[in-house]
């Protein structure tokens, strides 16, 4: 048992990189339970293990009487002096109580005591580097699955990805390389777990400092991210240097930057934004490509309608209302977005003056009037050019009433 003790010793100390003292300590506390109701004497008793030789010996700590009365805390004068020529009575004295069947009792033990130390251990050891590394993006491979949840091996460790932060659009099989987003590491009741995500909104954050050095060395900040992972993401940057474009800066020579992003993200569509303080500004940079007609703001409700022509309104509001409720969350404002009909208005208010001027002076309908209009007839003069088969077709009258609107065309207009 000496022998291959000290070789697990070795093999856990040196490939596990857990000191043999805190093995030894399990070991020894574990013997120390194990052995107490085995061995003749156990008060104040103590597992001593040789580090080298792996030799274990159970020691115990006696009371020297008279008249023994109890045997496991006392020991007799005469048999004390065997042990020390010179004990006395209200003495202690330091015996060896292995039991003969030790050996056997000591292996099992050992055996389990460093297995629940070696897990206990592990556990803090990954408390400990990663305790500090909640917001850093780490590298694994999936390992196996839990339900729903995707576990990652992380080398010495293991994370544990959530189903509620997967992209949705994303699937993951065993031996898949990924890069995730540490949301915490939770010392819990099953010890510690390193959360990590992939549909996390810093998760694109921290993938912009790593591959954008101007953000990393502060030159541009990034102001705010609104994410539908696996979708789309709006991600809002500013500099205080005028001489940098903080969106340039971003995308980088050819779009090499923001490529690298969204090849991570599986092709997730990123919007880069220059920030603004303005709300009007930030709002129309949020909102391209649209074209925005007309902003109204409530800032007491922190709301603002948007008004765009009707070629422009599906692009606004985007596939599933997702541009809009994006631009909300970036921008802090609720957006109502509208179809702009203030043209449309005042088309209808020309073909109404129109029609109003043919009928008062034709013996016409106003709804016949507005049919000319909207047949191109949109005064006496272009009337003029039309005959009688002309009213027929167009308002749908007999010939007889379409010379008598025909001869009234051809009246001249009163003098003012």
């Amino acid at each position: 048992m000496n022998a291959e003790f000290i070789a697990m010793l070795d093999y856990l100390e040196r490939e596990r990189g857990i000191r043999r003292e805190i093995l030894l300590e399990a070991v020894s506390n574990a013997l120390l339970s194990a052995s107490k109701k085995s061995v003749s004497v156990s008060r104040e008793l103590r597992i001593d293990i040789d580090p080298k030789t792996g030799g274990i010996r159970a020691i115990a700590k006696p009371l020297v009487v008279e008249n023994v009365a109890n045997p496991q805390e006392e020991i007799s004068v005469s048999a004390a002096r065997r042990i020390r020529a010179d004990a006395q009575p209200g003495e202690e004295v330091e015996m060896e109580v292995t039991p003969r069947n030790f050996g056997r009792i000591a292996a099992q033990t050992a055996k389990q005591a460093m297995m629940q130390r070696i897990r206990q251990v592990e556990k803090e050891m990954i408390y400990e580097e990663f305790k500090d590394r909640a917001g850093e993006i780490v590298s694994g491979t999936v390992r196996r699955f839990d339900r729903s949840d995707v576990i990652l091996d992380l080398g010495k460790f293991e994370a544990i990805m959530p189903q509620r932060e997967r992209v949705v659009v994303e699937d993951y099989n065993v031996g898949d390389r990924l890069r995730a987003y540490v949301v915490a590491v939770e010392n819990g009741m099953r010890g510690p777990e390193i959360i990590v995500s992939r549909s996390h909104p810093n998760f694109v954050r921290r993938l912009f400092e790593l591959e954008v050095s101007e953000i990393a060395d502060g030159t541009v900040e990034i102001r705010g991210i609104a994410r539908e992972a696996g979708y789309r993401t709006k991600i809002a940057v500013w500099s205080a240097n005028d001489k940098v474009d903080p969106v340039g800066a971003c995308v980088g020579m050819r779009g090499s930057r923001v490529k690298n992003i969204v090849r991570e993200l599986n092709n997730e569509k990123v919007d880069i934004i220059r920030w603004s303080s303005d709300p009007k500004e930030f709002v129309l940079e949020a909102l391209k490509p649209a074209k925005v007609k007309n902003l109204t703001f409530d800032t007491e409700k922190k709301s603002v309608t948007i008004a765009v022509d009707e070629d422009q309104l599906s692009l606004a509001i985007g596939k599933k209302g997702q541009n809009a409720r994006l631009t909300s969350r970036l921008t802090g404002w609720d957006i109502n977005i509208q179809k702009d009909t203030s043209a449309t208005t005042a088309v209808e208010q020309k073909v109404a003056q129109a029609a109003h001027a043919l009928a008062s002076a034709l013996p016409i309908s106003d709804e016949q009037a507005t049919t000319l209009v909207k047949s191109g007839f949109t005064n006496l003069e272009g009337l003029r050019d039309a005959d009688v088969q002309d009213l027929v077709d167009i308002l749908g009258v007999d010939e007889a009433k379409a010379r008598e609107i025909h001869e009234a065309v051809a009246q001249p207009a009163p003098a003012t």
